[in-house]
């Protein structure tokens, strides 16, 4: 049998009903489930994939709240800005500094 019986016959399909083509079966159905695997977890990796780039995005956005709210904070704590606000209230800061009392035994 020639190179190009063999050639032949593989395209004709005899290697699957052959006397021994159980073997070839088996062959084929491991092949196959190889490459559902293989489908499967690159699936699964773009999954991941885009999870892990929404996250960074969420990360970003949250930061940047972060440095907003720090700043607005930061604004809000100043000495001017609470005279301010509590001026309206008849607070006022005093002009003397307060005096330490000191209790003895």
């Amino acid at each position: 049998m020639g190179l190009k019986q063999k050639i032949y016959d593989v395209l004709k399909g005899k290697f699957l009903i052959d006397e021994d083509a159980l073997k070839n079966w088996v062959f084929i159905l491991f092949l196959t489930f190889l490459a559902l695997m293989m489908i499967s977890s690159s699936h699964s990796v773009d999954r991941k994939v885009q999870k892990i780039a929404k996250m960074n995005r969420e990360k970003k956005e949250l930061r940047s709240q972060f440095v907003a709210l720090r700043s607005d904070l930061m604004k809000l704590k100043m000495e001017s800005n609470i005279e301010k606000q509590v001026a309206s209230k008849g607070l006022y800061v005093s002009a003397e500094p307060p005096i330490k009392i000191k209790i003895k035994q």
